[in-house]
């Protein structure tokens, strides 16, 4: 009954893996670069799968029951139909909750998601989606410019979120692949609380006693600031997603309290566990 986790150099990954690996369940790391997984288990196999890269599925794929799979939809279908024949049972998806838009086929910031959950429906093997909004850690972006100057420069620094734990989501994980009860469907993962850009800075200032404050910047100058990592299209539709909740309070979900029996941690929890990475 093994598991194989994609993505086991991401947070999300590596967790989940020292979950299932704690109770004692097989488990497989796979990644582009097995060679450069580091802080797993030394008892957890590793193995190549690269996900736009199918001559890796068979290997990667032998012996294996359920997957915990990112969104890349550039070769799913194969990684499906290699899947299919290893004798996969269940596949669990890290998705999105960008794919809840009106239009996610059209959308930038939604459609690579949509494609792979849309791939998934097509397929014989059971799958359950994970559709996380706002990632906690998206916040260790702003430690570069809070050692150097104290400040984040941002388009929309009212825009709202609900920040979510990377721990809780793992957790998620782990109960809709140990449990059957929750086999299938969709769930709508967001930490307990929604908080803006400026208030996420002020957490951040409480905890960890570093100045954290917010420095609005023109649209157009972000956007300049950040061509060199960051397409045009993919920043005018974050642009567009922040300044629709500009002032107005994120949607927040039970989704990790129905999964994992406890409340999804607070932000304040997330900078608590992660205040070395701010003040070094």
């Amino acid at each position: 009954m093994t598991t194989l986790v994609t993505g086991a150099r991401g947070r999300v990954g590596s967790t989940l893996i020292e979950l299932l690996n704690a109770r004692g369940l097989p488990v497989r790391a796979a990644s582009r670069a097995p060679e450069k997984l580091t802080g797993l288990p030394a008892d957890v196999p590793r193995v190549r799968c690269a996900l736009d890269a199918p001559e890796t599925f068979p290997a990667a794929l032998d012996g294996v029951t359920s997957v915990f799979l990112y969104a890349d939809a550039s070769r799913l279908d194969d990684f499906l139909a290699v899947a299919a024949t290893a004798g996969v049972r269940h596949i669990v998806l890290l998705s999105s909750s960008s794919v809840l838009v009106p239009d996610p086929a059209a959308d930038p910031l939604a459609r690579g998601h949509w494609a792979a959950e849309q791939a998934l429906a097509a397929s014989p093997i059971t799958s359950t989606l994970l559709r996380p909004g706002a990632f906690a850690t998206n916040a260790l972006g702003w430690v570069h410019a809070l050692r150097t100057t104290g400040t984040v420069r941002l388009p929309v620094p009212d825009a709202h979120a609900g920040p979510l734990h990377e721990r809780d989501l793992a957790e998620a994980a782990l109960a809709v692949l140990t449990d059957p009860d929750p086999l299938g469907g969709a769930h709508h993962l967001t930490g307990p609380e929604s908080l803006t850009f400026r208030e996420q800075l002020a957490v951040i200032s409480r905890v960890t006693g570093m100045t954290a404050e917010a420095e609005p910047l023109a649209p157009e100058e972000w956007k300049k600031e950040v061509s060199a990592h960051l397409p045009e299209h993919i920043a005018d539709s974050l642009l567009a997603y922040w300044r629709k909740s500009d002032g107005s309070p994120a949607e927040t979900t039970k989704g990790i309290e129905e999964l994992t029996g406890h409340p999804a941690r607070s932000f304040t929890t997330w900078v608590e566990d992660h205040a070395a990475a701010f003040t070094g």
